[in-house]
């Protein structure tokens, strides 16, 4: 069996959802499901303070991508001593893991041992599962991963399926990062269109875009989604001021509505692997409540009210 390091969070789940937990020997800071492989050691950590407010977090990433510094840093001794065969990474987004540039140095002191980098670029839904299967190609289990994919597409075709005919279809704004304000690209904008609403903000396949609030006033929609990368439930309600407090803020159709709901970023909609199909389960949830119930709320998800309570 090979000796694999993640260093995408997306990646250990793929690994250990075709069977493989078992060969992974190393992780990255951030990966943390299943809960079982926050025993491994940590291979990479971020190289800034990450516990500051989204503002302060915007700014010191902007600073080091301005200066051409590495977001993150990989630990080389650990990573020899690992003795990795196969190494995950991505290049989808230098702010989300490890890029292979930082791998490439770190596996330069690997003196002696041939690793093999496996670099994944999910742009859209299509290229998470086809980055299934390179994973299981490169674990040599290549029908495992046709499996897995096929199981996955069936369960997001039979939520399509009853999405499809409901009416109305909400206007959906899904905020990827609350201050600035930046909407959801990639796979969200696929993922809100299969669970029954209309994406207001950003576009399928490409990164996600800044925001204005002049925009978002302007597109008034039904239903507001906060789902901040990388933040979980109670990261984001700690940040809800930032929103809350805004002037135009109160006159939005979704607040009136009650339709704004906060959605665990962290664990889910910004980690393009399999729990992508429980995303868009929790987007059913949200927009069509009456039609969906998968039990993800009050554990993926929180209505506002529920959120300031």
């Amino acid at each position: 069996m090979p000796r694999v390091v993640s260093l995408i969070a997306s990646a250990t789940e793929t690994v250990c959802a075709l069977g493989f937990e078992s060969a992974l020997v190393g992780r990255s800071h951030e990966c943390d499901w299943p809960p079982a492989v926050r025993r491994l050691p940590a291979v990479s950590r971020p190289a800034f303070a990450t516990g500051g407010s989204s503002r302060a977090i915007d700014l010191a990433l902007k600073d080091r991508l301005r200066r051409a510094l590495s977001i993150y840093e990989v630990d080389g001794e650990l990573l020899q001593r690992l003795r990795p065969d196969l190494i995950v990474t991505q290049t989808q987004c230098e702010v989300c893991a490890v890029s292979p540039g930082d791998v490439e140095r770190a596996v330069c002191d690997l003196t002696g041992q041939d690793a093999r980098i496996l670099a994944l670029e999910p742009n859209g839904l299509d290229d998470v599962w086809t980055d299934i299967g390179r994973v299981a190609d490169a674990l040599g289990a290549s029908a495992a991963g046709e499996e897995l994919v096929g199981r996955l597409r069936g369960r997001v075709a039979a939520i399509r399926d009853r999405a499809a005919p409901l009416a109305p279809k909400p206007r959906v704004a899904v905020v990827e990062w609350i201050e600035p304000l930046m909407a959801a690209g990639n796979w969200m904008p696929e993922l809100v269109a299969l669970a029954g609403g209309v994406n207001l903000f950003g576009e399928a396949r490409r990164h996600s875009p800044w925001m204005t609030w002049e925009a978002l006033v302007s597109a008034d929609p039904d239903v507001v989604v906060v789902s901040p990368c990388g933040f979980d439930l109670a990261r984001t309600r700690s940040e809800l001021s930032a929103l809350t407090a805004r002037p135009e803020w109160p006159a939005l159709r979704a607040v009136r509505a009650g339709r704004v709901c906060l959605a665990d970023g962290n664990a889910y909609f910004h980690r393009s692997g399999p729990r992508l199909v429980e995303s868009l389960e929790i987007l059913a949830e949200i927009l069509h409540p009456d039609s969906f119930g998968f039990g993800h709320e009050g554990r993926g998800w929180l209505r506002l009210q529920e959120a300031a309570a």
